[in-house]
């Protein structure tokens, strides 16, 4: 297996970093999109957050690496098994995969073979990259390249956590929580807004400018190409670090507390600057809550939201005082100062009484 160059040692893109590690941190939150022009690290980014991600409990056997903590997400054979009390548990590395731009459905959902179900009366499941992916990171390289309905597939797995194939009346179901990384150069053309929607998180990404820091590029990646596993252990001591961060983070994770008052911010930040829809929303309270875990906090600050945000809505503003997608965490964390100020009053009524609030105001 070749040597991954390290997550640790990327000069620069802390943008692609941090949503990266937040997806890390928190699967739910509904993976992230990098654009950018070539050579500026994405494949080797999302290759080396797969290398340094803590290894996780599955089932023995289990062709899907089911969690053994969560029965309710386990796939159609995991459940039989345990009724055999066939059930052994072992720690596996979190798998990457890579989806070619020529798959079709059948390769990412899997197959159900009819001809055995009506024949002999068994059930048989070829897994697809759904099942290899669970649990896992999955990487898509030029997603802007893949068929629309195939991206679709892959979008509705990640927000639903399971694959379900159905087939004349014969069903199989698996869990599919991975971490979704998709790339695209904008120059070869860009997704369907649609579909840009359903990235929870973007980051454009630029070839960095500064003399000094392209230096250090060119040092790193000659050291590396004279001797991976010796620049591999120079930094494996901040690997394991940043590992160790991500699995604390985890942990901590389901205690982190936001109020109603972080939650009215979050919607009067998306109302502000013409968001369409609801799913930013929702993104950014998740990435926030991911980013206070990260930092080993229990409460959601609005520096958690504004960093957030600053990944939420590159893909989602089209006109207002940010065209030009990359928003800036200052004036972000501005916005959020004064939006706070004047929701306060505001927060603290009952939904009815906000509602009934906003009636009176409507009234000539």
């Amino acid at each position: 297996m070749p040597t991954i160059y390290p997550f640790s040692a990327i000069v620069g893109q802390e943008r692609m970093k941090r949503a990266l590690i937040l997806n890390a941190v928190s699967p739910r939150i509904g993976g992230v999109l990098i654009r950018g022009e070539r050579g500026t690290a994405k494949s080797t980014a999302a290759r080396a957050l797969a290398a340094l991600l803590p290894q996780v409990q599955v089932i023995n056997h289990c062709r899907f690496g089911c969690d053994p903590e969560n029965s309710h997400t386990w796939c159609t054979e995991c459940r039989e098994r345990s009724e055999r009390n066939e059930f052994e548990i072992q720690l596996r590395d979190t798998p990457f995969v890579n989806l070619p731009v020529s798959a079709t459905e059948d390769r990412v959902v899997g197959t159900l073979d009819i001809e055995k179900a009506i024949q002999k009366g068994e059930r048989h499941f070829e897994p697809g990259v759904l099942a290899a992916a669970n649990r896992g990171l999955l990487y898509i390289d030029e997603v802007n390249l893949l068929d629309d309905h195939v991206v679709d597939l892959l979008l509705d797995s990640a927000a639903m956590g399971m694959n379900i194939v159905e087939r004349e009346g014969i069903s199989f179901t698996h869990p599919a929580r991975f971490i979704l990384v998709g790339t695209m150069n904008p120059e070869e053309g860009d997704l369907r807004p649609q579909l840009l929607d359903r990235f929870a998180l973007s980051v454009d990404i630029h070839g960095i400018r500064s003399p000094q820091e392209r230096v250090f590029i060119m040092e790193r990646n000659l050291a590396f190409e004279s001797d991976a596993e010796g620049f591999r252990e120079y930094w494996l001591e901040k690997e394991r670090q940043l590992s160790e961060q991500i699995a604390s983070a985890r942990e901590l994770l389901p205690e982190v507390q936001y109020s109603r008052r972080d939650l009215l911010s979050i919607a009067a930040l998306s109302a502000s600057l013409n968001v369409d829809g609801h799913r930013s929303d929702l993104v950014i309270l998740k990435a926030a809550r991911a980013h206070a875990a990260f930092e080993g906090r229990t409460k959601v600050t609005e520096r958690d939201i504004a960093l957030a945000a600053e990944l939420a809505y590159p893909h989602r503003i089209k006109r207002g005082p940010f065209d030009q997608a990359n928003i800036g965490f200052d004036e972000l964390q501005e916005r959020i100062d004064q939006l706070q100020g004047a929701s306060s009053s505001f927060e603290e009524r009952d939904p009815d009484e906000n509602a009934q609030a906003d009636s009176e105001k409507k009234k000539p």
